[in-house]
């Protein structure tokens, strides 16, 4: 794997950091939704945030 610059290191933090502010996001709405339909949506969303941060985070190894 070629080493990544400066400028890519960061885009890929800022990257990281939505996503994992995605993931709160959409996980806390999972926990307030009544509805099962909105919870199971809400907890997929989460889940596919989760894999997009794990794929970036891969990255930097």
């Amino acid at each position: 794997m070629s080493k990544l610059t400066e400028k890519e290191l960061s885009s890929l933090n800022a990257l990281l950091s939505e996503e994992e502010l995605l993931v709160k996001k959409f996980e806390n709405l999972a926990e307030q939704a009544t509805d099962s339909t909105v919870k199971s949506e809400m907890q997929d969303i989460a889940t596919r945030h989760q894999s997009h941060f794990n794929k970036l985070y891969s990255h930097l190894s």
